[in-house]
């Protein structure tokens, strides 16, 4: 293992990517509870997100519910799928949100701002939907397709948006509001909002000022500085740095708030989930989400900081407490208390780093 490192720095020097070097990661000792309670009639799907507001309430979204397709002659009607849930801190549940909204189908990640705004990121409608704290719709980002054609086009295809965009680039996705496969957001100081398009045919983000509009895009499918291999993960430092979990290259990517390269950090396995610490001594957490097709391998989840030094690692792939199943999504309002969403295990975990 050690010569592989070495060979695998010696490459990545030679080629002129800046990386950041890693020792072999400590073992950080943590406690667990599955914290959330139910109602007896809603039972928990594939927990795809799972963040906190101000006051420490939690959101999960997950793939419950009764996707509806209709198929006719040429053309299928999707809807449903997914649903958005509130408990509050000491995990009673609350209130659904969004009830049967035309964007929910298959979950992907739920994110709270600064304001508590509430924002879910829905893969197959390919939307980004933003709720204010009472649960009303304030804005979305991309366009579900009113009907998908059967058999479906082939990536770049009419109606698609996705596949070749700037100069022709695979996965670089059309420069515009229009997604395929959105997987995650995020936000600077200044309101600007990020979206990871990367989990379809696009590999790629997505910039829009505060209010919507878009700005630019970056990323195309590739392996070179700046191009991805699925867009998994964003998290945004209190520097404006944008870090990216490029799950299929095993590296997350740093970027500067235009999207020009700064760095790349290896060492943390095939990155998924990202989330930053707030407040004045930020850490980064990254999970080496274990593939849906190998569920008894990786599982871990990486504590880095900004320097991109991994501090330690906890947990591994499994069924109990302290185990993970693909973890989606991780929120980390303070550096030692952590809630874990998996798709894999069906649930959420609240971590409790010693």
């Amino acid at each position: 293992m050690k010569r592989l490192l070495q060979l695998v720095l010696i490459a990545t020097l030679a080629s002129g990517i800046p990386m950041i070097a890693q020792s072999p990661a400590p073992e950080i000792p943590f406690d667990s509870v599955d914290p959330l309670k139910f109602p007896e009639n809603i039972p928990i799907g594939e927990v795809a997100g799972v963040s906190t507001n101000s006051k420490g309430d939690v959101f999960v979204y997950t793939r419950t519910g009764h996707p509806t397709i209709s198929l006719g002659t040429s053309r299928a009607f999707a809807h449903g799928g997914s649903r958005l849930f509130q408990f509050d801190r000491t995990g009673k549940f609350v209130r659904e949100i969004g009830q049967n909204s035309y964007g929910f189908m298959v979950a992907q990640q739920v994110r709270i701002d600064p304001q508590d705004n509430i924002w879910i990121v829905d893969q197959m409608s390919s939307m980004v939907i933003k709720f204010d704290p009472n649960g009303q719709v304030l804005m979305s980002l991309g366009r579900k397709a009113e009907a998908v054609p059967v058999p479906a086009p082939a990536p770049g295809g009419a109606g698609g948006g996705g596949g070749r965009g700037r100069g022709g680039l695979p996965g670089a996705g059309a420069p515009q509001d229009l997604f395929q496969g959105p997987s995650d957001v995020a936000w600077d100081a200044a309101g600007n909002i990020y979206v990871a398009d990367g989990v379809g045919a696009n590999a790629r983000v997505a910039k829009f000022d505060k209010n919507g509009k878009f700005i630019k895009s970056w990323g195309s499918r590739g392996t070179e500085s700046g191009q991805f291999n699925e867009v998994h993960g964003i998290a945004i430092d209190a520097q404006g740095n944008v870090y990216v979990a490029d799950s299929g290259n095993k590296r997350i990517q740093v970027f500067d708030g235009d999207g020009t390269f700064k760095t790349q950090i290896v060492g943390v396995g095939a990155p998924a989930a990202l989330c930053i610490t707030p407040g004045p001594r930020q850490v980064l957490y990254s999970s080496n989400s274990n593939p849906p097709d190998d569920i008894d391998v990786a599982g871990e989840i990486y504590k880095v900081d900004l320097t991109g030094k991994v501090l330690g690692k906890f947990g591994r792939a499994g069924k109990q407490l302290k185990e993970f199943g693909t973890a989606n999504a991780i929120d980390c309002r303070t550096e030692n208390d952590l809630y874990v969403g998996e798709t894999g295990n069906w649930r959420v975990q609240k971590v409790t780093l010693r």
